[in-house]
């Protein structure tokens, strides 16, 4: 159901793309965003002990600006960078609503995405009165294609994989004059990349904040997912400066049908392994064959083990979190965003897995942060596995 390996190129290198002072200026652009607040920090206390933990607390990212996911965090930082270097703004004087008057005509961005990351470009787009191309990979689900429609982005599902979409979108920007904002990167596109994982430096850096509210709980483990690697590596590389790579162990995962990072990991020459084929996956969001190399460094750096995990055990993540045990509160969490959760009970709940679990240093004194990162985005989907029961356990 899962295999996990321990990270043999770990060094404990911090990254100078993702910290504390960084994150700082980032966050800041997000202030600005009406509607603009803290996701919530939810403690599973009693799951966490029938689990032999400390606690287990869940970044609950189904509350960002009423899109169901975190992915606008990184696409509004991009397009705020772009739009002020176009214009020649400070940052600091960046007005997101009036942004438009300042142009001509208005700017047109394009970008693949598996779903969340293309709803974040929409609504930013429409936000700064710009326009907005999204290119989806086939199989795509329907409501994660109205949904983008719905923000005013035309919206175009190709006939091929998540990363032949990436570059069928690129070379139509290209032909078009368009603006790629992508969150992978290739030889010669490293910029907006970086901003967009920087951008998703402000969940992190809330979670941080909001630690105050937990008396005596300090991370011992963090657990991230990652598709290209983008939010695990900008979100790993902030918490590595924001708490000590010292002071906890980062364990990243990513399904077992699209496990580019965890391949990569065993590489021992450093090349990046690129995974192709149809990457079918319940998790779309991480189904991406090919990992981007600006947060590889940290991710190979900073990571102490990498897991790759079956659609079961996301399904089973999605479960527990919308039926918790009494005294912890309900989350709403899809695949990709419960790909942990299941990850953590899978090694929690088997007698079989004590060792490995031992060997992670998961015991009754961890406190585990871990980043639900999207809601139910496809509601079909939510309802047949956590209603109906698809992908058991």
């Amino acid at each position: 159901m899962f295999s996990i390996s321990n990270n043999e190129l770990y060094s404990g290198k911090s990254s100078p793309l993702f910290n504390k002072e960084i994150a700082s200026k980032v966050r800041n652009l997000h202030r600005k965003i009406e509607g603009y607040e803290p996701t919530p920090l939810v403690s599973l206390e009693y799951l966490a002990k029938k689990l032999g933990l400390k606690n287990i607390l869940v970044k609950d990212e189904s509350k960002r600006f009423g899109l169901n996911a975190f992915k606008v965090l990184g696409g509004s930082y991009a397009l705020a960078k772009l739009l002020a270097e176009k214009l020649n703004i400070d940052m600091n004087h960046f007005d997101l609503k009036n942004i438009k008057t300042l142009l001509k005509e208005p700017v047109v961005f394009a970008t693949a995405t598996a779903g969340n990351h293309g709803t974040g470009v929409a609504w930013a787009a429409r936000e700064m009165g710009q326009k907005a191309v999204v290119f989806m990979p086939k199989g795509s689900a329907k409501a994660s294609v109205e949904r983008i429609r719905a923000l005013g982005a035309d919206c175009i599902v190709t006939d091929v994989n998540y990363d032949d979409t990436v570059r069928l979108a690129n070379q139509t920007a290209q032909e078009k004059g368009w603006l790629l904002v992508q969150d992978t990167a290739w030889n010669g596109y490293e910029t907006i990349p970086t901003w967009i994982s920087q951008g998703y430096m402000t969940m992190a850096d809330e979670a941080v904040e909001q630690l105050n509210d937990f008396k005596d709980l300090v991370p011992t483990h963090i657990m991230l997912q990652a598709g290209v690697g983008a939010m695990a590596g900008g979100v790993l590389g902030y918490l590595v400066d924001a708490l000590g790579v010292q002071n906890f162990k980062a364990i990243v995962s990513e399904p077992v049908t699209a496990d580019c990072v965890y391949q990569s990991a065993q590489d021992k020459s450093g090349q990046l392994i690129a995974v192709d084929g149809d990457l079918n996956s319940i998790m779309a969001g991480l189904a991406c064959g090919e990992v981007n190399p600006i947060t590889w460094p940290i991710l190979k750096d900073c990571t102490f083990a990498f897991a790759k995990v079956e659609d079961s055990i996301a399904a089973t993540g999605m479960r527990i979190l919308g039926n918790p045990l009494k005294g912890d509160e309900p989350i709403t969490s899809g695949p990709s965003g419960a790909i942990n959760l299941g990850l953590l009970y899978a090694l929690s709940n088997n007698p079989d897995q004590a060792c490995l679990k031992e060997s992670l240093g998961l015991n009754e004194e961890s406190v585990v942060l871990i980043f639900s990162t999207e809601g139910d985005t496809n509601t079909d989907l939510y309802r047949k596995v956590v209603w109906e029961g698809c992908y058991p356990y």
